[in-house]
């Protein structure tokens, strides 16, 4: 990773750029290095892109949720004194951006989501029951990308590791059910904020239906697709997602 991490009060995030604040937030099994492309891009480009790096295993189990995490961005937020923000969420980051936005609608200007869960949940945390064998692991990291080799053993170890871990483990789970409790295709009809929903149309994690049901619950959506990508579009493609991003924000005047 190119930038360095800032800690701060209880916060750790890396932060570059100057202009509207745009903030990433990452998945699951997915590490700020993940979103080198966006921040190294979008800095250039008129915009501070701020990537904290969320609790996910260090909250207490009962305080493991999609909830309890939206309430950890918005005091980030209130920390940084940012008055609107865009968000940006791959995976449960997504689902995140979604639920914060569904809770604080005027502090975000827009949201960008890309294989987000919140609507599909039946991948996330499944299939580690075999979580000793290296093997099982390193496929069903490969899974994730149309392209395996995108997997590379830094990331297999990484994902080895988090689920050879109990506590991160069980805290996985909890996170699977949580996700599933915070359905939000109710609450999604409901959200005017404008949304970029940016899809690997290979994405075997949320496949393709659950993009096309966000853009038609979502009122004020648009959808982009990515050909021979899978769940993570902005690692397999990083050019193509800037450039689709770009020109969106541009179109909004964002």
């Amino acid at each position: 990773m190119t930038h360095r991490l800032k800690k701060e009060k209880n916060y750790s995030y890396i932060e570059a750029g100057e202009g509207t604040p745009i903030i990433v937030l990452h998945g699951l099994m997915g590490g700020l290095s993940n979103f080198d492309s966006v921040i190294k891009h979008f800095s250039q480009t008129g915009y501070k892109v701020i990537i904290p790096e969320l609790p996910i295993y260090t909250k207490p189990l009962l305080k493991t949720n999609v909830k309890s995490f939206a309430g950890f961005l918005n005091e980030f937020i209130e920390f940084k004194g940012y008055n609107e923000v865009i968000l940006l969420g791959n995976s449960l980051g997504g689902h995140i951006g979604l639920y914060y936005t569904k809770l604080y609608p005027t502090k975000v200007k827009a949201l960008i989501i890309t294989g987000s869960s919140g609507l599909y949940e039946s991948a996330m945390g499944s299939g580690y029951t075999k979580r000793s064998d290296y093997e099982v692991i390193k496929k069903k990291a490969q899974d994730v990308f149309y392209d395996p080799e995108v997997a590379t053993k830094e990331i297999v170890d990484e994902v080895y590791a988090t689920v050879n871990d109990r506590n991160k483990l069980i805290k996985t789970l909890a996170i699977a059910k949580s996700a599933i409790r915070h359905n939000m295709a109710k609450d999604l009809p409901k959200m005017q904020t404008p949304t970029c929903i940016i899809w690997g149309k290979n994405d075997t994690v949320t496949p393709p239906e659950v993009a096309v049901e966000f853009n038609e619950l979502l009122p004020n959506s648009e959808l982009f697709w990515i050909d021979k990508c899978g769940h993570a579009a902005m690692m397999e493609h990083p050019e193509e997602f800037n450039k689709i991003l770009e020109a969106w924000l541009n179109n909004k005047s964002l």
